[in-house]
């Protein structure tokens, strides 16, 4: 008897925990348009990779000053920008936040459409790192606040897929762009006056984004929850918003987790930046690949990889989180880091296109079929109110290890180990042999670390 008045005790409490959540089409209304504001956000930042040799060719730039232009230009503004707007999402309103920065990085990246020297392009880079960096803090605390634990590495991987989506649909939509209006061809815009093909690109991907940014005012602004699934106002009253000494407090006592899985995650970042600022780029010098070509079959290759590594991984970390198993968002993780080191090696490698478009659909898949867990499994180690900061701290890291030396790595021994742009393929392979396992090593300490259930403390 006892043991029956214990099982519906338990169901009554998770009946009653299903309730507290909002209702799951609103939840899931959410989860989908971030989603299409993260696609646009990779859709602006991976343009750029598709256009590299033109707008090299333009400018007169070295491939070390193009992969600045691909990474520091957007991390500059992003590490000053992202600390005070995180602090302001874990104390005001999320929604609005993230409204304002998809409207500012998409009128940066049409104004990438109107600079013609390197500066100019530099700084409207700078500018559209600025609005970005408002999306994902806020974004990442808001999903914790739609989805219970067992769901949140799914919906995480919903989100996650923009970056599979946006990189894609650069691609591919650039690549048709070019295949009309070639890049490095001129055009007489009226009142812009004479512009060339990769302009007339920048300025037509700025328009979506500012349409978006009025879309999310669809999504409301969730009760915050201050622990489990009760709501700070279920639990007597408004919960304060964490100081800063309240965060290096909760960053001390979890540090190794913290520092690994952060470390790790940036690390594979580190990898995928600076093969897919470069991919286009070693397609064209190594197997003749036109841009068109190249936006047609990189880019499905990344769409449908990508996209349904981020669902898997998603799947696959709650329901090991469900089943209850110990740290099993984190787990799906590891699984996606092991499978990634022979990909990332191995690719530039191949004789043919065909083989090494292979490999890069396997690396896009595994490289996100890791979002979801890790992402659910910080969310899950922190506090409701410093959560966005953690977030922050995540995305720093990501974007000055991963976008800024990623990039920067791999065109640094091009020009200065090979002095031959030809070698761009071994370049790559060189720096995933070094990245891609220290990455995997990260992790594993970082979930070493870990509470056998994450919780707040």
């Amino acid at each position: 008897m006892l043991r029956i008045a214990e099982d519906t005790a338990l169901m009554m409490e998770q009946d009653r925990d299903s309730r507290d959540w909002p209702p799951t089409g609103q939840a899931w209304t959410a989860a989908i348009l971030l989603m299409l504001a993260y696609t646009l956000a990779f859709v602006d930042r991976q343009a750029l990779a598709l256009l590299v040799q033109p707008i090299k060719e333009d400018l007169g730039a070295s491939d070390t000053a193009m992969s600045l232009l691909y990474g520091l230009s957007f991390t500059l503004f992003y590490v000053i920008v992202g600390i005070p707007v995180a602090w302001l999402a874990d104390r005001s309103n999320r929604r609005n936040i993230i409204v304002v920065s998809i409207f500012v990085w998409s009128l940066a990246t049409a104004a990438c459409g109107i600079a013609r020297s390197y500066a100019g392009l530099f700084a409207a880079r700078v500018a559209v790192g600025t609005g970005e960096g408002g999306l994902s803090p806020a974004a990442h605390s808001i999903l914790s606040d739609y989805f219970p634990k067992e769901r949140l590495a799914l919906a995480m991987g919903v989100y996650n897929m923009g970056v599979y989506l946006g990189g894609a649909g650069a691609l591919i939509l650039g690549g048709l762009i070019a295949g009309a209006v070639p890049p490095s061809s001129e055009i007489s815009v009226p009142i812009l006056g004479y512009m060339k093909g990769w302009h007339i690109i920048f300025l037509a991907l700025g328009i979506p984004g500012a349409l978006l940014s009025f879309a999310m005012l669809l999504v409301r602004e969730p009760a915050r929850r201050a622990s489990g699934s009760r709501t700070a106002e279920e639990e007597g009253g408004k919960e304060a918003a964490a100081g800063v000494g309240q965060l290096f407090r909760q960053l001390a006592t979890h540090g190794r987790a913290y520092f690994g899985i952060i470390l790790g995650f940036a690390l594979m970042i580190f990898v995928g930046n600076g093969t897919g600022a470069w991919i286009p780029a070693f397609l064209e010098r190594s197997y003749g690949m036109s841009i068109s070509q190249i936006g047609s079959s990189y880019g499905w290759m990344v769409f449908f990889c990508g996209t349904s590594g981020a669902l898997c991984g998603g799947f696959a970390g709650s329901w090991l989180q469900k089943r209850g198993i110990p740290n099993g968002n984190l787990l799906a993780a590891v699984v996606g880091f092991t499978a990634l080191i022979p990909l990332t090696i191995g690719f530039p490698l191949m004789p043919t296109a065909a083989l090494a478009l292979a490999g890069v659909g396997g690396m896009n898949f595994f490289a996100g079929f890791n979002f979801g867990g890790g992402l659910a499994t910080l969310q899950s180690l922190t506090p409701n109110r410093m959560r966005a900061q953690v977030s922050v701290i995540y995305m720093l890291a990501i974007n000055l290890i991963g976008s800024t030396l990623g990039p920067t790595s791999v065109a640094l021994v091009t020009d200065l180990v090979f002095a031959d742009p030809a070698r761009l393929g071994i370049s790559i392979s060189i720096v995933c042999a070094v990245a891609s396992p220290l990455a995997l090593a990260a992790l594993l300490f970082g979930m070493s670390g870990l509470p056998r259930k994450e919780c707040p403390a």
